[in-house]
């Protein structure tokens, strides 16, 4: 499935902010509640709820039950979309590099001169 565009603005929006990217680095080593989400910021829990609630408007992270516990985890499909949006571009920077590089040995086998090196 490939996403909207909608859906890519609403996943890029959320990784702008680097407390979100900071808070799915610590989902991708598992799941969490807030509570242990919160342990690593200056910041309250309201404030890192916001950013929670932000990455799942986004699909980046869905809330559980267990029990007592809403432990939050990441999904990785909306992450993947993007990848996928990225990797054109690396595509099209890798071409654009192979004929800069392609130019630049052009030029090389001329001396500073003009002088053929061969």
């Amino acid at each position: 499935m490939h996403a909207t565009a909608s859906q890519l603005d609403l996943t890029f929006a959320a990784l702008a902010d680097p407390t979100r990217r900071a808070i799915l680095a610590r989902l991708a080593e598992g799941e969490a509640t807030v509570n242990e989400l919160v342990a690593p910021f200056d910041m309250s829990q309201p404030a890192i709820s916001k950013h929670i609630k932000v990455l799942e408007n986004a699909g980046l992270v869905s809330r559980g039950r267990d029990a007592q516990r809403r432990p939050v985890k990441i999904e990785a499909l909306p992450l993947a979309d993007a990848v996928g949006w990225l990797e054109t571009y690396r595509k099209f920077w890798e071409q654009s590099y192979q004929r800069l590089d392609s130019l630049l040995d052009e030029l090389q086998r001329f001396a500073p001169n003009g002088d053929k090196k061969n």
